[in-house]
């Protein structure tokens, strides 16, 4: 990420302040985060803070358009140019496949779907008037999930959202091509955080997975971190599935 001014949206906690704190060590330049919560895109800036580097935190619903814009604007005024912006807010809730309510439809694919989309708006009307550096004027990259390629029933919602991503991702790829920005997702398996520590998901998550454990957040972050780095100059469109092989067993 080196030298690269990046904008992570849900990035005030889990693989979001991760990847915030990895790329500052991986020498991005600036470093910004949208979160619905204010304080904590605050406090997942301190290792940015640390080093000296420029940083910018904007709290907003993700779910509403104008406040997409509105947030992504007032990072782009304090940092300048956008380099990369990650997506990785999501919510997962689990419910049973007959059970699912209107209310979770509604938030899964307002947070999950929609609140991805207007993200991905602001950030190519951003990048569309930047100068390309190495053929590239901007790099974008979605987390979505191994589940939107596997049967889900357990949380279907979820899974539906994530394949959706996917397909906006794909949409985007071939709609700005032209214009140099390369807009690509990744698809981790189950992680090994905290949340699924706590959760007690992982004895699930190991027997899911052939190497018989659950992914550790680092792991991922690093494939994240590579789709929206410097050395990706030419990948666009592409759905980088990092699953530990759950996606073929």
């Amino acid at each position: 990420m080196k030298d690269l001014s990046i904008l992570i949206v849900g990035g005030g906690a889990g693989l979001g302040a991760l990847l915030a704190r990895m790329a500052v060590e991986a020498g991005a330049a600036k470093i910004g985060i949208i979160d619905i919560n204010q304080e904590a895109a605050e406090a997942a800036l301190g290792p940015a803070k640390a080093k000296g580097l420029p940083t910018a935190a904007a709290a907003c619903d993700i779910q509403v358009g104008p406040q997409c814009h509105a947030a992504f604007d007032a990072i782009a005024a304090k940092l300048g140019r956008i380099d990369t912006l990650i997506n990785c807010a999501a919510i997962y809730p689990r419910r049973p496949l007959l059970e699912i309510t209107d209310a979770e439809w509604d938030a899964s694919n307002g947070i999950n779907i929609k609140g991805t989309y207007h993200m991905m708006v602001a950030a190519v009307r951003h990048m569309q008037s930047q100068e390309p550096k190495a053929h590239v004027r901007g790099r974008i990259v979605n987390l979505t999930s191994v589940d939107a390629f596997k049967a889900h029933p357990q949380n279907a919602h979820y899974a539906a959202t994530k394949a959706a991503v996917v397909s906006l991702t794909r949409s985007f790829a071939h709609y700005v091509a032209k214009d140099g920005i390369l807009v690509n997702s990744v698809a981790p398996a189950g992680m090994a955080t905290e949340k699924a520590k706590a959760l007690g998901f992982l004895e699930e998550l190991a027997k899911a997975s052939p190497l018989g454990r659950g992914a550790e957040p680092t792991e991922i972050a690093e494939w994240v971190l590579m789709t929206g780095g410097p050395k990706n100059t030419y990948m666009t469109g592409e759905n980088v599935i990092v699953s530990g092989g759950y996606i073929y067993a």
